[in-house]
């Protein structure tokens, strides 16, 4: 498979030149299914609108016709980060403090694998978490493996949408195909 190190390099001044923030690069799938999956965000809204996927979207699939950095077929996923949002940045663990989360570590530290908790925050490059049951544990950002948000109602209160212009019409859009599938934020394309 691809380096995604590579992709990364490549699809960020695509997302920055649009105004976003690359959230999360991830190539995943095996032969013949292969998904990439890219996420970002505005930084003024942390949200992506359909429109805003379809852009980057297109961006990213010339650039990629282009230069061919994935040799096999692919599925391009462009989208927004969502409400229980994957934690990939440093910054995010600091932009969602007071939040739970759930970390899978590269190792045990104290015989725990996971840590689910409210996030404390972040300072240099260690994490602060009040694991449940527990106490607060601090690790260092290159522990974490990988990282996400909770599903919680204060998550929810805390990322109602900022925009919300052209939410009736696409609930009226919908309405009106009944039995068809939501459309959701993802832009799909396949290449191949």
């Amino acid at each position: 498979m691809a380096d995604i190190a590579q992709l990364t390099r490549m699809i960020e001044p695509e997302a920055k030149a649009l105004g976003f923030d690359l959230v999360r690069v991830k190539l995943f799938g095996g032969a013949g299914d292969v998904t990439l999956q890219v996420m970002a965000e505005r930084p003024d809204t942390r949200q992506l609108t359909i429109d805003d996927c379809a852009e980057l979207s297109r961006r990213v699939s010339d650039l990629f016709d282009e230069k061919d950095p994935i040799e096999d077929a692919y599925r391009l996923e462009v989208s927004s980060p969502g409400i229980d949002r994957p934690l990939t940045r440093l910054s995010d663990f600091s932009d969602w403090a007071g939040h739970e989360a759930r970390i899978y570590l590269t190792a045990p530290v104290e015989g725990r694998k996971q840590l689910t908790g409210i996030l404390k925050g972040a300072e240099g490059d260690r994490i602060t978490i009040d694991v449940r049951k527990h106490e607060p544990m601090t690790i260092g950002f290159d522990q974490v493996a990988d990282a996400k948000l909770l599903l919680t109602d204060a998550l929810i209160a805390a990322t109602q949408p900022l925009v919300t212009a052209g939410a009736d019409e696409f609930e009226e859009e919908v309405d009106t195909h009944p039995g068809s599938e939501d459309p959701g934020a993802d832009t799909n394309q396949s290449k191949g």
